[in-house]
C-alpha cells in the first residue's frame, strides 16, 4: 500500500511538475522550455524593460541568441552555462532571486532544445485558433476524437459509460443546478438509449433554470453583489443586472451581442431598456462612500479593477500586473495597461460617493418594470393622455368663463420675488443675480456651505415664504444642485426678519427625495434635509407657511440662512425667494398667487397679446378653470399613481457616457503622480490588430475588437470555462490565465476546434454546451481504475469523467429540492434567507441589523441570495462562494468541519430537513423500509440499500427513543425555521424522521456531482 502511495506521487511529480521527454523526441519550445524560462528567467530577463538586467531578453529569440544561445551548439551557449553553474556570482537564477535552480532533467531539456536549434514560438494562446480536421470518417463526434487520440497517445482506456442514474443526475445538475425527481430519474432508467438522452438535453437547454445555473458562474467572473465592497460596504440596487444574464443565457443570446451589451449597452443608438441594464457591468466594481476619502485615489482604483476584470472575463489575461510596471511574464506593458483603462474613462462616476442605502445616491441609474408594473404604466400613461387632451382642448364655454375671470383678476394674491441686498457663503461661492430674480452660484464648490442671504421687504403682509430650486444649464446634469449628478442637500431653512426669528406651521415641497423629506427643514437632526433626486433637470418650490402673518416694509430686512452639510458638494445651485399674502392653507405646487407673467398678459388690452400670449393664457386658465376641476382632479390622480409606480420600481445602476476625463500612465501605480503620458484608448499591440476607427475610440470599439475573429484569446478562453463546468476543470486548468504562467491546455487541439466552432456557429453557447454533454466524454463514468488513477492523477487525459461537489448555491438548492420548499421563482431582487444573529454587528455606516425574508423569500435559489461582500452570507462562504469583491474564474475548494456544521445546523437545512421528514410520513408509505426509501430517493433519487437501511434504521431509533422522553427537543427543533408542520403529524416521529433527513442531506453523495 505504502509503494502504490510512493509510485502515484512520484507520477504526480512527474505530471505536474516538469515536461518529460521521451527518448528521441523533440524538445517542444512552448511546452518544455518556456515555462523553464518564465519560471525562471523572465523576473529580470523578460519583458518588464524596467527590471531588466544586462539588456538581456530571453523571450525573444533576437535578443536571445544575441547574447545568450549559439542555436545548435550547446557548449557555447552562456544560458546552458550559467543555469548548469553552481558558483554562486555566475549560476542563474541567482540565489538572491530566492528562486530555485533548475534540475538537472530541466537543464538536460535546455540543452537538447539549443542542440535542436533553439527555435521560439509565439505563445500559444496569441496564435489566432484554426480548426483541426477530423477525419470525415470518423465514427466519432469531434470532441471525442480528439479526446480518443490523446489517449491512444498516452496509452489509456477511457472509462465505461456512466449507469444512468448517473449520468441524467450530472445532466440535470450541469444544465440546471437542480437535482432530477425521482420519477425523471426512474423514466430514464427504462430508456436510456441516445435518442432519450437527446430529449433531455434538449429540455434542459431549454429550461429557465438553465440561465440561472449559468448565471451562477458569469456573476462571480463580472463581480456581482448588492453591495458597494468598501467602508460601510452600503446597499445597492442591481438585481435587474442579474436577470439580464439570466435571460440572456435562456434567450441564448449570442455571445458577441452579451458582450457588446455589457461593455457599451448605453453606446448603442437607441438603446432599449434592457441594453442599458446590461450596460451595469461597467458598474460592478467596489465603490465608497467614506468620508474624507480622495476622489483621485478611488478614481485610479475604479480604473484598475475595470482592466483586471475585462481582461480576465474575456481575455483569460493577468493584466492586472501591469499597473505598477510592465508584465514580468506576458507582453502586455504598463502603457497598455492605461490605455486599456482609457476606454472606460467616458463613464459617469465619482470617485466618492454619497450614497447610504440601496435607493442612495450610486451613480446613474434606470427604473426596471415587472411586466405588470409595465402593463399598469401603459394604462396610465393612456389615460393621462386622454385627460391632458380634455384639458388642452379649447371650448366656448372656457373662452366665456376665462373672460370673467380675467374682470376679477386684481383681487387675487401673488407671489412676489424678493430682491437679495446681501449674498454671503461660509466658504465663500460666486454669486449672480439674473433677470428673473434668482440666484446663481458659481465659483468653487466646497464639501460643505451655508448660505446666508438678505432680502429688501415690501410693504405687505406675509403668510408664506417660497424657496423655489431652478435648473441651470451650466450645472451638473442642469442642477439644480452643484453635486455630481445634479442633486442638493439642504439641512435647515431658517428666517428673520429685522433680527427676530420668524416661525413656521409647515411646509411643503413639489417633490422630495426619499429619505429626503421637506420637513426635515423644521427639524433639529444636522444630519437630515431636503433632496429632490430623481427630480434633476428640473424645477421644484419648497413653501413655508409662517405661524402668524407678519408685516413688514421696504426698510425691512429679510434674513435667510441654509447650512448644507450633507458634503461632496451637495449645494443648491439655483433658486429664487418669494413672498406671499395669501389664504390659509399655502401648499407648494398649489398657486393661490398667479404667477407674474400671466398677470403682465391680462393687463395687457386682448387686441395686443400676441398669438404666444393668447395660449399661454388660455392654458394657464385651464389649468385652474373651475369647469375643469374633475378631469384635473382625474389627471392629477393617474399622475400621482404614476410618480409612485415609478418610483416603486427596482432601479439599476447604468454606464452613461460623459466626457472622457484625462487618463495618464500612473508610474508604479502612484495616483498622485501626475509625470506620466496621457493615453487613449489603446488594446496592446502584440495582438496584430486593432480597432479600425477614425478619432478617439469608445468602449463600442473596444467590444468589437475583444469579438472579432481574429482575437485569440475571447473565444478560448469563454469554451473553457464551458468545458470547467461541465468537468470540474478547464481544458486550460487556469482559466483565468492563459498567459506564460498558466498551464498549457491538455487538449489543444480539441480547444481551438471548440473556439471555432462557437465563433463560426455564431457565438451560440447553447450549440456548444449540446456538444460538450453529448460527447462520449462526458456521458463516462467518474469512477476510476488504479491503472487511470496511477497513470493520470489530475485525469487531465479524460479517461473518465470528474466528479467534484456541487458549489455552494447548488447545495442549498439542492436541499430545498428534495424537500419541496424550493421556490423556482425566475429572476427578482435578492432574497435574504436565514442568518446568525449578530453576524452584522460589526458592519456600520450606517449601522443595519440583518432582517430574513418572510414567505417565498427564505426558500428561493441560493442564485438569488443578498451578497454583502464584506460580510458574505456564511453559509455560501463555508462553501466557498467568493465574496465577489474581485473577479472570479474559479472557485477555490476547501473541505473543512465547519461545512459539515452548516448542513447540520443552518436553520435553512435544518428546516428543509424537517420538510422532507413531513413528505416521508405523509407520502412515503406505511412501513419504515417504504419511508426510508422515499427519502433517499427525494435526496439521492436512488433507495437505500440494505446497510444503508440499517444504519439509518439504527439512527432513527435511537432520536425516537431521545424525542420521546424530550419533548421539549422535540418542541424546539419542530420549530426551526418558517415552515408550519401540517395538523395530524407526530411530534416525536416527525423529531427522529427530521435527524435521519438532516443526516441523508450531510451525505459526501448528496454534495458531489458524479
Amino acid at each position: 500500500m505504502i509503494q502504490r502511495m510512493l509510485r502515484s506521487i512520484l507520477l504526480l511529480v512527474l505530471i505536474c511538475g516538469t515536461s518529460s521527454v521521451s527518448k528521441g523526441a523533440e524538445v517542444d519550445y512552448s511546452r518544455d522550455i518556456k515555462p523553464l524560462l518564465s519560471n525562471s528567467c523572465y523576473t529580470c530577463h523578460g519583458p518588464d524593460e524596467h527590471t531588466r538586467k544586462a539588456d538581456l531578453r530571453l523571450d525573444v529569440r533576437k535578443s536571445a541568441v544575441r547574447a545568450a544561445i549559439a542555436p545548435g551548439k550547446p557548449a557555447e551557449s552562456e544560458l546552458l552555462a550559467r543555469i548548469a553553474s553552481t558558483d554562486p556570482d555566475r549560476m542563474m537564477p541567482p540565489p538572491k532571486s530566492h528562486r530555485p535552480p533548475l534540475t538537472e532533467e530541466e537543464i538536460d531539456l535546455v540543452r537538447q532544445w539549443i542542440a535542436e536549434g533553439a527555435q521560439f514560438n509565439e505563445h500559444w494562446a496569441y496564435q489566432p485558433p484554426s480548426r483541426p480536421d477530423v477525419p470525415a470518417d470518423s465514427p466519432l463526434q469531434p470532441i471525442d476524437h480528439f479526446v480518443e487520440e490523446q489517449l491512444e497517445e498516452v496509452g489509456m482506456t477511457p472509462a465505461p459509460k456512466a449507469e444512468p442514474r448517473t449520468l441524467i443526475r450530472r445532466l440535470y445538475f450541469d444544465l440546471t443546478g437542480l437535482p432530477p425527481t425521482p420519477e425523471e430519474v426512474a423514466t430514464f432508467e427504462a430508456d436510456a438509449s441516445e435518442v432519450a438522452y437527446q430529449q433531455n438535453v434538449d429540455r434542459l437547454l431549454a429550461s429557465p433554470h438553465f440561465g440561472e445555473r449559468m448565471a451562477i458562474h458569469w456573476l462571480d467572473l463580472v463581480r456581482y453583489a448588492d453591495s458597494v465592497g468598501i467602508h460601510g460596504d452600503q446597499e445597492w440596487s442591481m438585481s435587474p443586472y442579474r436577470d439580464y444574464v439570466i435571460k440572456s443565457f435562456n434567450e441564448n443570446k449570442p455571445f458577441d451581442e452579451f458582450t457588446k451589451e455589457q461593455l457599451a449597452g448605453d453606446l448603442i443608438p437607441d438603446a432599449t431598456l434592457e441594453q442599458q441594464v446590461a450596460s451595469g457591468y461597467n458598474r460592478l466594481n467596489m465603490i465608497t462612500a467614506e468620508g474624507g476619502a480622495q476622489a483621485k485615489e478611488y478614481l485610479a482604483k475604479y480604473a484598475a479593477d475595470r482592466v483586471r476584470t475585462t481582461s480576465t472575463v474575456w481575455l483569460g489575461a493577468t493584466m492586472g500586473c501591469c499597473e505598477c510596471h510592465d508584465h514580468k511574464f506576458d507582453p502586455f506593458t504598463t502603457k497598455e495597461f492605461y490605455q486599456f483603462a482609457a476606454y472606460f474613462a467616458d463613464l459617469e462616476e465619482r470617485g466618492v460617493y454619497n450614497g447610504s442605502s440601496r435607493t442612495g445616491n450610486w451613480g446613474p441609474e434606470v427604473r426596471v418594470p415587472t411586466a405588470e408594473q409595465a402593463a399598469r404604466q401603459n394604462e396610465l400613461d393612456q389615460e393621462i393622455a386622454e385627460y391632458e387632451s380634455v384639458l388642452s382642448t379649447p371650448t366656448l364655454e372656457l373662452a366665456e368663463d376665462q373672460q370673467q375671470w380675467e374682470a376679477t383678476l386684481p383681487d387675487a394674491p401673488t407671489w412676489q420675488v424678493l430682491s437679495p441686498l446681501e449674498t454671503k457663503s461660509s466658504p465663500e461661492v460666486v454669486w449672480k443675480t439674473l433677470e428673473d430674480g434668482s440666484l446663481l452660484v458659481g465659483g468653487s464648490n466646497p464639501d460643505k456651505v451655508t448660505y446666508e442671504l438678505t432680502f429688501a421687504g415690501r410693504d405687505q403682509k406675509v403668510t408664506a415664504v417660497r424657496l423655489e430650486v431652478l435648473p441651470d444649464d451650466s450645472l451638473p446634469a442642469k442642477g439644480p444642485g452643484r453635486a455630481g449628478n445634479g442633486n442638493f442637500v439642504v439641512n435647515r431653512f431658517s428666517l428673520t426678519i429685522d433680527n427676530k426669528d420668524v416661525k413656521f406651521s409647515s411646509v411643503t415641497a413639489t417633490h422630495e427625495q426619499g429619505g429626503w423629506a421637506i420637513a426635515n427643514l423644521l427639524g433639529n437632526d444636522a444630519n437630515k434635509g431636503w433632496a429632490v433626486l430623481p427630480e434633476i433637470g428640473k424645477a421644484n418650490e419648497a413653501v413655508f407657511e409662517l405661524s402668524e402673518d407678519l408685516t413688514i416694509t421696504t426698510d425691512s430686512k429679510l434674513k435667510i440662512t441654509m447650512p448644507q452639510n450633507h458634503g461632496s458638494g451637495h449645494a443648491i445651485g439655483r433658486f429664487r425667494i418669494a413672498v406671499i399674502e395669501a389664504p390659509r392653507p399655502v401648499k407648494a405646487g398649489q398657486s393661490p398667487g398667479v404667477p407674474a407673467e400671466i398677470r403682465q398678459i391680462v393687463e395687457l388690452p386682448a387686441e395686443k397679446r400676441s398669438e404666444a400670449q393668447k395660449e399661454q393664457l388660455a392654458r394657464y386658465y385651464r389649468s385652474i378653470a373651475p369647469r375643469l376641476a374633475q378631469p384635473r382632479q382625474q389627471l392629477a390622480s393617474r399622475q400621482k399613481e404614476r410618480e409612485n409606480l415609478v418610483n416603486s420600481m427596482t432601479t439599476s445602476l447604468v454606464s452613461h457616457s460623459v466626457e472622457p476625463r484625462t487618463m495618464r500612465v500612473l508610474p508604479r501605480g502612484n495616483w498622485l503622480d501626475e509625470s506620466g503620458e496621457v493615453v487613449d484608448p489603446h488594446v496592446p499591440g502584440f495582438f496584430g490588430y486593432e480597432p479600425e476607427v477614425e478619432g478617439r475610440q469608445s468602449r463600442v470599439d473596444l467590444a468589437n475588437w475583444l469579438i472579432d475573429p481574429r482575437n485569440p484569446l475571447t473565444a478560448r478562453v469563454f469554451v473553457n470555462r464551458l468545458w470547467q463546468l461541465t468537468f470540474g476543470k478547464g481544458l486550460v486548468s487556469t482559466s483565468d490565465d492563459f498567459g506564460s504562467q498558466g498551464a498549457l491546455p491538455s487538449h489543444r487541439k480539441l480547444l481551438d476546434w471548440l473556439a471555432v466552432e462557437f465563433v463560426e456557429s455564431g457565438w451560440d453557447v447553447k450549440h456548444i454546451m449540446r456538444l460538450i454533454v453529448s460527447s462520449d466524454a462526458y456521458q463516462r463514468s467518474s469512477v476510476r481504475t488504479l491503472q487511470q488513477r496511477e497513470s493520470d492523477p489530475q485525469n487531465q487525459w479524460l479517461a473518465a469523467q470528474s466528479h467534484f461537489r456541487l458549489s455552494a448555491e447548488m447545495i442549498r438548492d439542492n436541499a430545498l429540492s428534495a424537500s419541496g420548499l424550493l421556490v423556482d421563482k425566475l429572476g427578482g431582487e435578492s432574497a435574504r434567507p436565514y442568518q446568525p444573529a449578530g453576524y452584522w454587528s460589526h458592519l456600520n455606516f450606517p449601522r443595519r441589523e440583518y432582517q430574513a425574508d418572510q414567505g417565498e423569500g427564505l426558500y428561493r435559489r441560493g442564485l438569488y441570495t443578498h451578497w454583502q461582500r464584506t460580510y458574505l452570507h456564511p453559509s455560501l462562504g463555508a462553501f466557498d462562494a467568493p465574496t465577489r469583491e474581485e473577479c472570479t474564474a474559479r472557485r477555490t475548494v476547501s473541505n473543512t468541519p465547519l461545512q459539515a456544521l452548516v448542513l447540520m445546523n443552518d436553520p435553512t437545512y435544518v428546516e428543509a430537513a424537517r420538510a422532507l421528514a413531513v413528505r416521508t410520513l405523509t407520502e412515503g408509505g406505511k412501513t419504515w423500509e417504504q419511508q426510508v426509501n422515499f427519502a433517499t430517493q427525494a435526496v439521492l433519487q436512488r433507495t437505500a440499500t440494505a446497510e444503508e437501511q440499517n444504519i439509518l434504521r439504527s439512527l432513527y431509533e435511537k432520536h425516537q427513543q431521545q424525542y420521546s422522553s424530550e419533548a421539549s427537543a422535540s418542541a424546539a427543533l419542530a420549530g426551526v425555521g418558517a415552515y408550519k408542520v401540517p395538523d395530524g403529524v407526530d411530534a416525536v416521529e416527525l423529531a427522529a424522521w427530521t435527524s435521519v433527513c438532516r443526516t441523508l442531506l450531510n451525505l459526501h453523495e448528496t454534495i458531489n456531482r458524479y
